[in-house]
Parts: C-alpha cells; structure tokens; sequence
C-alpha cells in the first residue's frame, strides 16, 4: 500500500476503468441538466439518471466518471467533525444493461488490492442479507473468507428511493487499525465509531418496484458505483481525516496562515478552519459551473456557504477580505483534473470579492439593527428575541445565526429558536418551489411515453424547411392518445422526421404547417426531449390522423428571422467580450423571430459611450458581410480551435460549431443566417441587471428594427409637432420649454405662498376653544393629503399653542389631517384617537401619533358634517 496524491487516485481509478473499456466522461457540471427535481448534483450517479431510466441512449455501456457534488443536508455538521464535506468527488463505473455482479465485484477487489495494493486483510465487504449471489462471488470467485463478509438488512444494503429501478448493494470497507476503534469487543463492519470505512459502494439495480410494493426483475439489470475520492485519500495517505488529504490540505494550511492561526490547538479554532477550508472549495466550484449568488434556489446555497466562511473567517480573527486568495489555492490544486477552474478564475474572483464585500457591509448594518432588537427587548423586560426578527436579520442581512446568539449571550438574551426554525424551514420550501416541477404537461418526453415510440425523431430542419413524406407516429389531445384530431383541436403531434427547430439553446422553437389529404394543422411551436420532437398547434382544417404520412413545412420568414437573431447574439457577445473584457460569459439567452434577449456575466451597468461602442461592433461585422460557417466535429477539437462553451452546458462527444469568419467561434446547436450581411441591422433596446453579477441586453434585427427605427420617426415627428419646431431642432425646443416651465414653477410656488399665508391667517380668525384648549376646524378646498400637511404644519406654527383639524377634498376622496402642539398633548389631547372618532365620518379609517394623524374616507360629501361635529368629538374625547 502506497501513499497516492488525490490527483494520482482520481487518475488510478479512471485508468483502470478505461482499460475495462469504458468510456471515460468528464465530470457533469454541479448545475443538473434537464433535471428540476435537483437543486445541485449530489451523487455520481444523477447526471447518468437519463441513460438508467432509458429516456437517453448513453454514449457507451459502461461509463466512468469523477463527479463533482455538493450536498448540504449536513452542512451543520460540517467543520464540527473530520468528515463532513459539502463538495466532495465521486468515482464511479456504470453498466447500462451490458455487464452485472460476476464482473464487478472482482474488478473491485483487483482495483483495491492490485492497483491501490491495499493489503487484503485490511478489506472487508457487506452484502444485502438475501443476496446470495453476491456473496457466492465474494466468497468463491475472489476468495474471500465468508467470515470477512458481512450479511446487512435493507437499511444497511438495499437501494431504492420511492417505486422504479432499485436493488441490493455490496460495500467495500477498509480497517483503519484498532487506534480508530472504539475498544469494545464488538467492534466490527457496522459498527458506529471510524475503524471500519465504507470506502465503495456497489450498487446492484436488478429490480423495479412496482406500486403494490412487490419488485420485478430487470431485463437489463445495471451496475452503479460510487467510491468518495476524498474518503479513498483519506486511507491512501494514511492520515486522519479528509482535512488532511494533501489537496484539501493545502488550502487548510492556507486558512491557518491567513488567520495566523495553529490548526489541532482549538477545538473551536479548528471548526472554523474545517468550515473555511470545506466551504471555499464549494464555492469555487459552483461559481465555475455558472451559479450565482441570490436569495432562491442553488442561488441561495452559494451565498449562504459563502458567506458562512466569512463569517469564520472573522471568528477567526482576520480582518480584511480573504476569500479570493484562497479560492487560488482551490484552483491551483484542482485546475489539472477540472480546467474549467482556470479558464473561470478573473470571473470566480470578482464573484467572490464582490460578494465578500456585500457581505461585511450587511453584516456591519444587521448589527446596528441587532442593537435596536436588544434595546426593545430590554425595555419591554423580556429574556428572549423573537424568532421572527432573529430570521429577518439572517434572512434580509445575512446574518449568522451562531453570531447572532453569541452577541444576545452577552445581554443574557436568548432566541425563540422554535420559531426561527419554522421561519427557515418557510424559505426552504420557497427554495424547493423554485426548482420548477418535474413535469411537462405535453412535453416530449410524456407524449412519448403515451404513443410508446422509442426511436428519436430524425431532424432534417438544418438542411431542409419541407419534407413531403413524414409519418404520423403520435397524436395526444388533452393530454390522450387520439386515432384523429378534429378541427379546432389543440393537438400534439409526433413525427418520425421534422425540419421543425424545437425550442432549445435559448432559440424559441419553429412555426409552420402539418398537411395531409384530410386537414391542415398549423404548428405554433415545436419541444423535445431526448431527441424526440413534439409539434404543437390547432387543427385549422378538417382533421389528422395517426399513422397518415403528412407534408411539414417550417415557416421560412419566422425561421430567417430568428437565425437573424441568434447569429447577432454570437455576435454581441464577442464584442461585449472585446468591449468589457474577457470576464463576460453568456449567462442564459432567448431568440425568436421578434428579438434577441442576452444574458452576461458582468458586475455593474454599462455606460451609454460603451453601448453605443458595442451597437457599433456588431453592426460593423454585420455590414462586412461575414461568412457563416457550420462545423460539425468533436468536443476535444472544437475546443482547441477556441470555440466558446456555455457556462454549465452539458455537451456530447460529437458538437456543432458556429463560426463568424475569423471572429466569433461558438459552441452552437441553433439556426443561424449564411451570411452576417443577412442580419441586416442591429438595434439594443435596453441593459440592465437581473442579478448579482448578471447584466442583460435585450435588441432587434432585421425588419423588426427596421420598424423601431421607423416608429421612432413617427415619434419625434409628432413631439415635433407638438413643440412647434422641427425634427432638428427638437432638443433644443425642448430644452427652452423646460427651463419656461420651470420658471413659471418657480413663480407659482412664489404665489401659492402667499396665498397660503393668507388662507392661514383667515381659518385662524375661526377658532375656538374646547376645555380650555384653542382649536381651529376649517375645509381647505381641493389640497390632495401632502397640501393639506403642509397647510397644518403653517397653521400649527402661528396657532403656538392648540388642536387643529382640517379637511379637503381631491379626486372625489376626502382627506383629513389633525394636529396638536405639545403643550396640548401634554393636557391629554391625541390627534391618532381624534381622528379615528372623525374619520368614520367620512367613510375611512385612520390613525397615527399623538402630535399628528392623517386618514382618508370615500364619503367627500360628509365634510361639512364632520367639520359641524369636530368640536363636539373632542370635547367627549378629553
């Protein structure tokens, strides 16, 4: 047994598999692919879901991988032991209906005791307790003595989430020696202390179980391994915990020498330390793979780990930004295996101190609110702080709720954590609600599944917009399979072949006909899933039947006007690039026949000077008349000749290349013009943010600018007109009304003051007195509510010392306000219980403080009575 590097385990593992002809595939991204029931990969097998289920042909067999996974179920435990881990990496070899048991299991042990040359008597195995099969293999094939297998119940040994394929399991353990033991003569595989390590999980997915409960054999039973890379370590190197393993080590010692800090010294030192370490290596992850930081979803769990290493980080005692240096130790470690981490680093960087940055201003302004909380709960003699003020400091400000308690501790203050919890458990389902369900009602993949087809439609809409000779393979209406659809039917229909685009890649799916002898149907769009193509549209004539063959025509106009569209989006990234630098990825996209939506990494607004830059740079490549070139090759040479891939994408050996002359190369399944001269012209109509670090550029091409550009002639025509000027010197017409306009402002200001001066002196003359007390009851007119503050605010002044109430009314409502000096407050007066009494008067309800309230009521004509009966009120009230 030999002491192996992650990156040397990682490599090991692959190889061997390779060599058992499987094709090796590079992680998955962390973000789930066609996957909504997922926030964030968290097992080795999740992105495979497709190709096990059937709904995706795999491109091989037997497949290996090292996938990246983030799981958060434990991430309060993470730090607090040596073996929790929010990002860790899977290894894993799957069979897909090719080999089963008798392979795996010796492959297993060859791997281990062969490759890895871990002694043999420091392995033990587990079986589910009903496979026999398992263990005859174990036992007589490898030669392992039956005392060295372990028999364990469903818990142990038996996967299955819910109904669907599932099956028994073989663990594979290493003895860490009796030091890892708990000392008890018990102590054996199962047992709850860190001597015996699940190191490999085979999974043996031979059943499906069916909703009675009862399991059917699987035709094609499959193989699904996951082996923890970092846990592996863990026994390669010989040492104690996954915060020892040299990769995760590296930025541990990191952590410590920021923190000038000793790790093993502290218990509570060495929890923030584990917590930083584990935290920093998600985050870089995630950010690589296109997750942003925001209040929902994935979003969520990103800022949330973030922010959570920053806070030890204080704990810890350093006091300036240190996230991004340690996110380059991540990346330096890790960069060979996962090159997507160097080619993100300027944008992983700016993510990471943008958001650092937010985070300790947040957290300085929760703690002036935190300060308020403690004073109120003091003041009113209480021991404990609400749980929905401790949620909304965690959950508007970011504040640690550890934090939180630790600083309330110092006041003897407690929180109600029933509450708090029930408040977070509230956001998670908010969290869950974002993840959109996992249903298409229509969708491909469901129609499919009625008709019972299984061959993918074949696409023929790069070449062709018309086939004569498409078959009918499928009708659904309602949601049913139907033999026909009638005229006025919405209907789904299925072809064996389609020149329809289906919506995907950002690119709104195509429009056009289906006609048979019987009817037409127009197609108002087109979706997929798996390769298999939906069309969806209303019979318009006569009917269609399942089974005819149909003629299928792509409407050319729509179709050219969204390949307008897509190409300029190709287009304006690379001149955002060029412009704003090479920090801007696309961060999601939408294209159809009326405008373009771009979606892009970038961290504040951009100026009007560099829009105009921008608009400029496409337009130039548009008029060069640029050749449009279509490549279809594989993944490895597309990127060596520096085609450009989605953040997050999942892309297939084989890829589809887009290329603008010599300068825009893109990853791209859509349509797109032959020419860039084709495109005509390019118009952005806006930018703004979507989210923290995602700006958005929504434009027009083609004819669609064309006609903007000529509603925007009509329009400064008509204000034109309207200013009694000319299209050129609009601007400067305009200018001069508004400084005449401000002028007359001015002295309508001047003149309102001082006929409010003399309205004042005039309702003053009206007073009288209640108990002693000056009170002044008067109608204003048609003030709206801030008039009618203003006017109390000058009578209050010059009465010095009283009551006022005052009424108007404005756009047939009737407004109230009533207002008291000090003195008189201090005889008892409350204008916020006056009011009440009055406002009920006038239709309405109101309130406010004792010095001052304002209501509003739907009765204006009930003014004159409430101004009758104010005395009287008043009089009852003191």
């Amino acid at each position: 047994m030999e002491y192996m590097k992650v990156n040397e385990l990682r490599e090991s593992f692959l190889s061997f598999f390779e060599s058992k002809g499987h094709l090796r595939h590079a992680s998955y991204p962390l973000i789930p692919q066609n996957d909504k029931s997922l926030l964030l990969i968290n097992a080795g097998m999740a992105p495979l879901k497709p190709y096990f289920t059937g709904i995706e042909v795999p491109p091989s067999k037997r497949m290996t991988t090292c996938q990246k996974c983030i799981r958060t179920g434990d991430i309060e435990n993470v730090g607090k032991t040596s073996r929790h881990c929010t990002f860790f990496e899977m290894l894993g070899n799957f069979s897909f209906g090719d080999y089963f048991k008798e392979e795996i299991i010796p492959w297993s042990w060859e791997y281990c005791t062969e490759v890895l040359k871990i002694p043999a008597d420091r392995l033990y195995v587990s079986v589910y307790h009903e496979d026999d099969e398992a263990f005859k293999i174990w036992n007589e094939k490898v030669g392992l003595p039956a005392e060295r297998i372990y028999r364990l119940g469903k818990e142990d040994n038996f996967w299955e989430v819910g109904t669907g394929p599932c099956g028994p399991c073989s663990e594979i353990y290493f003895d860490r020696g009796e030091e890892f033991g708990c000392q008890e003569d018990t102590c054996e595989v199962g047992c709850e202390c860190d001597r015996f390590m699940e190191v490999w999980n085979l999974v043996f997915t031979q059943f499906n179980k069916e909703e009675d409960g009862s399991y059917t054999p699987l035709a094609h039973p499959n193989i699904d391994t996951g082996m923890g890379l970092e846990r592996l370590a863990v026994a390669m190197q010989g040492v104690e915990s996954v915060f020892d393993i040299d990769s995760i080590k590296a930025v541990r010692e990191a952590v410590c020498k920021t923190a000038n800090k000793e790790y093993g010294k502290s218990y509570e030192t060495d929890v923030s330390i584990r917590i930083v370490t584990d935290h920093i290596r998600a985050v870089t992850f995630m950010l690589a793979d296109g997750v942003l930081p925001n209040n929902e979803g994935r979003g969520y769990v990103l800022r949330r780990l973030l922010r959570r290493a920053a806070r030890h980080g204080k704990l810890l005692g350093i006091d300036k930004m240190f996230l991004t240096d340690l996110c380059k130790v991540v990346i330096r470690e890790s960069k060979d295996a996962y090159p997507e981490l160097l080619e993100k680093q300027d944008y992983i960087f700016k993510i990471l101190s943008l958001e650092e940055s937010r985070f300790y201003e947040t957290l300085d302004q929760g703690l002036e609110f935190l300060k308020s909380y403690i004073k109120k709960v003091k003041e009113r003699a209480e021991k404990m702080l609400s749980g929905e003020d401790a949620f909304r400091l965690y959950d508007t400000f970011g504040f640690p709720f550890e934090l939180m308690k630790e600083i309330l501790a110092e006041d003897h203050i407690g929180i109600d954590e029933d509450q708090f919890l029930k408040e977070m458990e509230n956001q998670r389902q908010l969290s869950r609600s974002s993840r959109e369900e996992n249903t298409f009602m229509g969708g491909a993949e469901e129609i499919y599944a009625k008709v019972g087809s299984k061959e993918p439609t074949e696409f023929i809409g790069y070449t062709y917009l018309y086939t004569e000779d498409a078959l009918v393979k499928g009708l659904v209406v309602n949601g049913e399979i139907v033999d026909k659809a009638l005229k006025g039917e919405e209907v789904s229909v299925v072809l064996n072949k389609t020149p329809f685009y289906a919506t995907g890649g950002g690119q709104q799916g195509d429009k056009g006909k289906i006609e048979t002898a019987e009817g037409i149907v127009e197609i108002k769009d087109c979706i997929k899933s798996a390769g298999k193509y939906v069309h969806i549209g209303v019979v318009t004539e006569g009917e269609i039947r399942s089974g005819s063959i149909v003629k299928a025509a792509v409407d050319e106009k729509n179709r050219m006007n969204t390949a307008r569209n897509h190409t300029a989006t190709h287009l304006l990234q690379k001149a955002l690039r060029e412009v704003l630098g090479t920090h801007v990825e696309q961060a999601g996209s939408y294209v159809s026949e009326n405008r373009l939506r771009f979606d892009f990494t970038h961290f504040e607004a951009i100026g009007y000077e560099d829009l105009e830059k921008i608009e400029r740079m496409v337009n130039d490549k548009i008029f060069s008349s640029l050749t449009v070139e279509i490549i279809n090759t594989d993944i490895d040479k597309a990127k060596s000749m520096g085609a450009m891939a989605l953040f997050g994408e999942k892309y297939e050996k084989d890829v589809r290349v887009i290329k603008v002359a010599d300068y825009s190369i893109e990853l791209c399944g859509g349509t797109h013009v032959k020419n860039t001269a084709q495109i005509s012209t390019f118009k952005i109509l806006s930018e703004s943010g979507i989210s923290a670090g995602v700006r958005r550029i929504e434009a027009l091409t083609g004819e669609a600018a064309l006609e903007y550009y000529k509603s925007q002639d009509i329009l400064i025509k008509t204000a034109a007109m309207a200013l009694k000027t000319t299209p050129e010197n609009l601007v400067k017409r305009a200018e001069t009304a508004i400084k005449e306009m401000r002028e007359l402002k001015s002295e309508f200001e001047k003149l309102k003051s001082s006929m409010t001066g003399n309205i004042v002196d005039d309702i003053l003359k009206t007073g009288t007195e209640v108990k002693g007390i000056s009170l002044v009851v008067s109608d204003a007119g048609e003030l709206d509510m801030n008039g009618l503050r203003t006017l109390g605010d000058k009578l209050k002044d010059k009465l010095k010392s009283g009551i006022i109430v005052i009424t108007s009314k404005h756009e047939d409502k009737a407004n109230l306000v009533v207002m008291a000096t000090d003195d008189a407050v201090s005889k008892g007066v409350h204008a916020g219980n006056i009011i009440k009494e009055l406002s009920a008067i006038i239709g309405g309800k109101g309130g406010g403080k004792a010095n001052m309230a304002q209501a509003g009521g739907k009765s204006p004509e009930k003014i004159e009575e409430l101004t009758k009966k104010a005395a009287g009120v008043i009089e009852e009230l003191l």
